[in-house]
C-alpha cells in the first residue's frame, strides 16, 4: 500500500509535577481495592529525555504524518505547540469523562481510537522509545498489515508483583475466547515459525505445540503498530470488560492491556511476521548502563526501548548519564522544540488551560 498515512502516538506524564502528584495521591487513597493496584514511582518517573524522542523522529522518520502527544494536561516547557506536525491531545479530548482522572495507562491506551483525526494505521510509542537509525513506514506496516512477531511464552507467577502477572494471564484468557491454539497454529504455521524469528522464540513456539491451550504470549516491547478497527472490534465485543478496566484509576490486577490488540491482530493473521528484535533493542535501567550508552553512541539498532523497572537506581546519576548520551547523538533542536530560551510561553499557557479543565 503506497503512500499509506501513518501517525505516531506518544504518551507522557511528568511525575515531578507537584499538582499532578497531589491529585494522584488523593485519588489513590479513595481507590477501591488499592492493595491490588500498581502505583510504583517508576511508572511515572521522568528522565528529562523526551525531547530526544522528538529529535529522533524528525531526523529518522520525517515521513510521519502527525505526532499525537497525549498527556493529562501538563506539557514540557520546551515543546513547540505551533509545530505543524504536532497534535496535542489531553485525556479529556478522547477518554470518556466517567473514566477521568486516570493514572492508569490502560484506560488511555484502550481509547486511542477515539482521538480525533488519528489515522486508521498508527504506531504507539511510549515515552521510553527512541529512534537511532532511519526508519521506514514498512518497518511498521506492509500492505496495510502490521509488522510484528508472534511468540508464545508461558506466563510466570511472580509473588513480588501483585498486579502484572494477573494482567498477562487476563490477556491470555481473553484471547483464548476467540482462538483455539492448535487450530490457529495449523491455520498459519508461518506466523509461528517464521525463519527470521530469534532462535529462542522460534524454539518456544515449537515447544508450545505440546500444550493444547495458550500458556501466554511474549510481550514485544517497542513501537506498537495498531489499527483502529481492532479497537472497534473489542469495544463492540467486550464493552463490559473494557468499561471495568477503564474505570480503574490505577493499574489493577483485573485489567487487560493494549497488548491484547497486538496479539489479536497476529492471531487473526492480519500481520506480516518479522524479527522485531532487529527493529528494537530493549534495555532495563540499572545503576550503571554502559551497554545502553554504547548502543546510543554506536546506533546499534533502529530504535531502543529504555524500561524504568528499578526503584533503587541512583536517579540523578542515571538521568545525567542518559542525557549526556542522547545530547551527543542529537545536538540540534528539532521543529518540535521551541527556539526560545527559558521555555515556551504558549506551551505553559496551554498546559494551564488543559489542567484547569481536566483535572480540577
Amino acid at each position: 500500500m503506497k503512500n499509506q498515512v501513518i501517525d505516531f502516538v506518544i504518551t507522557w506524564v511528568d511525575g515531578s509535577d507537584p499538582i499532578w502528584f497531589q491529585e494522584k495521591q488523593k485519588i489513590f487513597k479513595k481507590a477501591v481495592g488499592a492493595v491490588d493496584t500498581d502505583d510504583r514511582s517508576e511508572r511515572y518517573r521522568d528522565w528529562g529525555i523526551l525531547k530526544y524522542l522528538f529529535r529522533s523522529i524528525e531526523k529518522f522518520a520525517p515521513w510521519v504524518n502527525n505526532v499525537y502527544f497525549v498527556t493529562c494536561g501538563h506539557l514540557p516547557e520546551w515543546l513547540n505547540t505551533e509545530c505543524s506536525k504536532l497534535q496535542i491531545v489531553s485525556h479529556k479530548d478522547f477518554i470518556p469523562q466517567k473514566y477521568l482522572p486516570t493514572f492508569n495507562s490502560h484506560p488511555i491506551e484502550w481509547n486511542f481510537h477515539r482521538i480525533k483525526n488519528l489515522s486508521e494505521h498508527f504506531v504507539y510509542f511510549n515515552d521510553d522509545i527512541f529512534l537511532l537509525q532511519p526508519i521506514e513506514p514498512t518497518d511498521f506496516f506492509r500492505d496495510g498489515k502490521p509488522v510484528d512477531m508472534l511468540a508464545l511464552q508461558p506466563d510466570v507467577a511472580n509473588v513480588e508483583d501483585t498486579v502484572m502477572p494477573y494482567i498477562y494471564l487476563n490477556n491470555t484468557m481473553l484471547l483464548a475466547k476467540y482462538f483455539d491454539k492448535r487450530e490457529n497454529m495449523k491455520k498459519q504455521p508461518g506466523a509461528y515459525f517464521h525463519i527470521g524469528y530469534p532462535p529462542m522464540y522460534f524454539g518456544y513456539n515449537l515447544l508450545e505445540m505440546a500444550f493444547p491451550r495458550f500458556t501466554g504470549f511474549y510481550t514485544v516491547h517497542g513501537p506498537s503498530p495498531l489499527k483502529k478497527e481492532t479497537y472497534r472490534f473489542f469495544w463492540e465485543k467486550e464493552e463490559e470488560l473494557l468499561d471495568g478496566v477503564c474505570s480503574h484509576p490505577f493499574r489493577h490486577k483485573d485489567d487487560v492491556s493494549q497488548y491484547v490488540l497486538r496479539e489479536y491482530q497476529k492471531l487473526s493473521g492480519d500481520f506480516v511476521p518479522r524479527n522485531t528484535h532487529k527493529l528494537c533493542k530493549y534495555f532495563n535501567l540499572k545503576p550503571e548502563n554502559p551497554e545502553l550508552v554504547k548502543a546510543i553512541a554506536k546506533q546499534t539498532a533502529k530504535c531502543i526501548c529504555i524500561n524504568d523497572s528499578n526503584f533503587e537506581i541512583p536517579y540523578e546519576h542515571v538521568k545525567r548519564e542518559l542525557n549526556d548520551a542522547f545530547s551527543k547523538l542529537f545536538p540540534q533542536k528539532s521543529k518540535f522544540c521551541s527556539i526560545f530560551r527559558g521555555g515556551n510561553l504558549s506551551a505553559s499557557i496551554l498546559a494551564l488551560r488543559y489542567r484547569n479543565v481536566l483535572i480540577f
